[in-house]
């Protein structure tokens, strides 16, 4: 007998693999001091970061999204031809036409899938998370490959001594799956645009311009109850968190949320020190590094959260892979 389609049992989705990529290139504090009027003790105390990454002139925001997802894609154990979406959260692309995800799919060799960009900025891997698990379940896709990305060194001012300490390179990426129980809790998005101009571009010929202060007191005042609200949906105690990865903006800012939600038992992901500020690309490229080096075990409960440009925020708790 045929079950009629509403009795069907809806799929869940969970993340199967991980997967990231940094340029070969780093960029030390003392390095910048030459540039700009600073030091490494100013920019440890005041950012977190030691170093950061930046990628080659001819290398770009595709290239790197390539990179990351092929390795998330051989991780999976998949085929190219069983990805049927893939999404890349970005918002440094240099030209808008054509978008990443179709230079992504072409170069991996994967055959017509379902393609776009997204741009929520910082928040954009936990946003791209978070749509892949809402096509898989509504029956739109099966496996999703989802790329965060950035090369924010081509929208850096290099010689603003407030931003350019902090911008750096890099991929991160995630295959996402159906599975007969989910792994991915409900996401928590949102935003706060009358804030938005506190992290802006003003032309397609500027650079990043950022109200430090701005940011840095809304991150510390407004998101550990977000934060929080993704736990309970997921059903999960901030004390059972196996690891922590929010958006790695500033290492002060990492370190108040963590407090602040109780997340005692986690390993906090504090990237930010060796890989600068990713934007979208911060979160997958942290816990990718941290499952590398069996930092979390497969199937304990993470905590993804991200925020800043927009402003925007995303989070959800998954499952490690």
């Amino acid at each position: 007998m045929t079950v009629p389609d509403h009795q069907v049992p809806q799929p869940g989705a969970r993340v199967v693999a991980f997967g990231h990529y940094q340029p070969a290139r780093v960029v030390t504090n003392d390095e910048l001091s030459q540039l700009v009027e600073t030091n490494d003790e100013w920019i440890r105390d005041r950012v977190g970061i030691a170093t950061r990454r930046l990628a080659a002139a001819d290398e770009s925001v595709a290239d790197m999204a390539v990179a990351a997802g092929g390795k998330a894609l051989a991780n999976s154990g998949l085929a190219a031809d069983e990805i049927d979406l893939v999404i890349v959260a970005t918002c440094s692309a240099v030209t808008p036409l054509p978008n990443v995800a179709t230079q992504v799919a072409a170069r991996l060799h994967l055959p017509a899938p379902g393609a776009f960009d997204l741009n929520t900025a910082c928040s954009g891997f936990s946003y791209g998370i978070a749509t892949a698990q809402h096509a898989i379940i509504a029956g739109a896709s099966r496996n999703a490959l989802v790329i965060g990305v950035e090369k924010l060194s081509d929208w850096t001012d290099w010689t603003d001594r407030t931003t350019c300490i902090i911008f750096a390179d890099g991929a991160g990426a995630a295959v996402v799956s159906a599975a007969e129980t989910s792994g991915i809790g409900p996401v928590v998005w949102g935003s706060d645009g009358e804030k938005g101009a506190a992290i802006r571009v003003e032309d397609r010929n500027g650079a990043i311009i950022q109200e430090g202060q701005a940011v840095f007191r809304w991150a510390t005042t407004a998101l550990a109850p977000i934060a929080l609200e993704a736990c309970r949906r997921a059903g999960v105690d901030p004390t059972e968190l196996a690891a922590f990865v929010p958006h790695q903006a500033n290492l002060r800012i990492i370190d108040a949320v963590a407090r602040k939600i109780g997340a005692t038992n986690a390993i906090v992901a504090r990237d930010i020190v060796e890989s600068g500020n990713t934007s979208a690309a911060s979160i997958p490229l942290a816990l990718s590094k941290m499952i590398e080096r069996g930092e979390v075990p497969s199937g304990a409960p993470v905590l993804l959260f991200g925020f800043g440009g927009g402003l925007t925020y995303a989070g959800q708790v998954i499952r490690c892979p």
